[in-house]
């Protein structure tokens, strides 16, 4: 099993569209087990995918019974660990905890899933830094400003200084405008990147409460996810066991 934290320092860049459609590219593309588990208080993910919440978020976690919160979906071999509104006191539990709780609970579901993809609240807090023990991969969604690429700086600092062992890092643009000059001039300057561009497309799925790829496949920012999920996979199986 391997786990993919969609994270980023600050919010407002496309994230839980960006989980939502790796988790179903996931399934999909690739055939995995896959679970996408919301621990984002606001529920954007969990809200997309035409779920709702089965119970406090928040208590499960602090149990470690996740079972009974996992819903399925109404694509083969995708389930979902909603969020609730619960998940906004999870940060005080965890400091009060100071144990590695994130990285039991997913060896936990090891044996039902071959993927697990975690969409994350913003900001560098304790949850992120249980996150940096515990995933195997963080993707980054950026979007091509100097406000988000300082963002960036920021992270990987952090896990320069605390995290020496912590998660590959693999950056993303997202919501790339490209009729703007500097969005062009920024991705022009990291052709390795995967691109999402800013679309319509994105922005029906909080209509349609639909991934990409099940609603608009032929679009340029489905094919920019399954570049970027090719791109994950391709990572992930260059990781050591």
């Amino acid at each position: 099993m391997r786990s993919i934290a969609v994270f980023s320092v600050k919010g407002g860049v496309g994230k839980s569209a960006i989980a939502v459609n790796l988790a179903h590219a996931s399934a999909t593309l690739s055939g995995r087990r896959t679970l996408l588990w919301d621990l984002d208080a606001q529920g954007a993910a969990t809200f997309t995918m035409r779920l709702g919440a089965a119970g406090s978020a928040r208590k499960a976690f602090a149990d470690g019974q996740l079972a009974p919160l996992i819903q399925p979906t109404e694509f083969p071999g995708l389930d979902v660990l909603a969020a609730d509104r619960s998940l906004r006191h999870l940060e005080a539990q965890l400091l009060d905890e100071k144990a590695k709780r994130l990285k039991k609970l997913l060896k936990s579901l090891e044996k039902d899933y071959d993927r697990i993809i975690l969409d994350c609240p913003p900001g560098l807090t304790e949850l992120a830094d249980q996150l940096f023990r515990a995933v195997d991969l963080l993707v980054v969604p950026l979007i091509p400003t100097p406000l988000s690429e300082r963002a960036f700086a920021q992270l990987t600092d952090h896990l320069g200084r605390e995290h020496k062992n912590g998660p590959a890092v693999l950056p993303v643009f997202s919501m790339v405008d490209r009729r703007k000059t500097l969005h062009r001039e920024r991705v022009a300057e990291h052709p390795e990147r995967a691109v999402i561009p800013y679309a319509a497309a994105v922005e029906a799925m909080a209509s349609t409460r639909l991934p990409l790829l099940a609603a608009k496949a032929g679009t340029p920012a489905a094919r920019g996810i399954t570049s970027l999920w090719t791109q994950i996979e391709r990572t992930l199986g260059a990781l050591k066991t």
